[in-house]
């Protein structure tokens, strides 16, 4: 038999026949004609060299070559089936899957412990990785680095990236609790930093690159202003530890600022510019896009990082 010519679709009438032992029945069970079931008989005795059926009274009786065929037959249609059916129902609750997110130490904050709580309740067997990759390229770490979901800035995606806006992020001025310079000037948390003082200031800057300039640069040369930036760190965690061992200060995502704080002792300003609230996406491969535990996943992140988006600009639509 030369298998490349064969049409697979025989396989289902032999397997039908086999079952109901005459043509009027299977054609029946197939939807098809008579005619169209004993033309594919036909075309399977040719292709597979036997006569596949005998008759016997009013009914068909297989050859041994056939008989054999038929539970090996039943079980291979049955898993091909099953393989093409795509995933059933997911049940997270029996979920084993490993999955890595690539993010900034922000989501260590912010993210990780709402969500080990929820893995604990909902998916004990699921296992999540906070990995913080920092090539070239943000997006690239979904592919180069096999990492599930990125959470990063908005930025240009290539043609095989999805992605989902989860919030905005506006920046806060930090500084220790009862700063010298900022309560000589009379300023109170929520205050507006002087321009004159902001620039006077020796800042702190988040940088997993080791720049020396960020957004917050940028919006000071728009008025023709430089800042002193001192330090830079590579995680937010050193950025508002070292804000709150010294006369240091810098810009926080205020979310961030808001939830560290109290804990850290730190007070809030409303820095002297405008900084622009970078939208922060959610972006991932376009193969896991239908993979139920991948998408149980990221609609779980999402749910807990709305609530970050609360008193910020609407969110656009989202690409899925």
């Amino acid at each position: 038999m030369n298998f490349r010519s064969f049409d697979l679709n025989l396989l289902r009438v032999l397997d039908t026949l086999l079952t109901e032992r005459s043509t009027v029945a299977a054609a029946q069970k197939l939807g098809l004609s008579q005619s169209a079931v004993s033309a594919a008989l036909s075309r399977l005795r040719h292709a597979l060299g036997d006569p596949l059926f005998v008759r016997h009274g009013r009914g068909l009786e297989p050859t041994d070559f056939a008989a054999g065929l038929h539970i090996p037959l039943a079980r291979l249609l049955e898993e091909t089936e099953n393989l093409l059916s795509g995933p059933g129902q997911f049940d997270p609750s029996q979920a084993s899957q490993e999955f890595r997110i690539s993010g900034s130490d922000f989501f260590s904050d912010m993210l990780i412990p709402q969500l080990a709580t929820d893995l604990r309740v909902n998916a004990p067997r699921m296992r999540v990785m906070l990995v913080d990759l920092v090539p070239d390229n943000y997006v690239d770490t979904v592919e180069r680095y096999q990492v599930d979901l990125a959470l990063l800035p908005k930025t240009t995606l290539p043609n095989w990236a999805k992605e989902m806006p989860v919030f905005h992020s506006t920046f806060v001025a930090v500084a220790r609790r009862d700063h010298p310079r900022l309560t000589r000037a009379g300023l109170r948390p929520g205050d507006t930093v002087p321009l004159d003082l902001y620039c006077d200031l020796e800042h702190v800057l988040f940088s997993p690159e080791g720049k020396t300039s960020a957004m917050g640069d940028t919006a000071l040369a728009r008025l023709g202003r430089k800042r002193h930036v001192l330090i830079t760190l590579p995680t937010f965690a050193g950025v508002y530890h070292a804000v709150a061992e010294s006369d240091l200060i810098a810009l926080l995502p205020g979310q961030l600022a808001r939830h560290v704080a109290p804990r850290v002792g730190l007070d809030i300003f409303t820095p002297p510019m405008p900084v622009p609230a970078p939208l922060i996406t959610m972006v991932w491969h376009r193969r896991a896009t239908h993979n139920p535990a991948h998408r149980w996943l990221r609609n779980k992140v999402a749910n807990l990082l709305l609530p970050l988006n609360e008193g910020e600009q609407p969110l656009p639509e989202s690409t899925t």
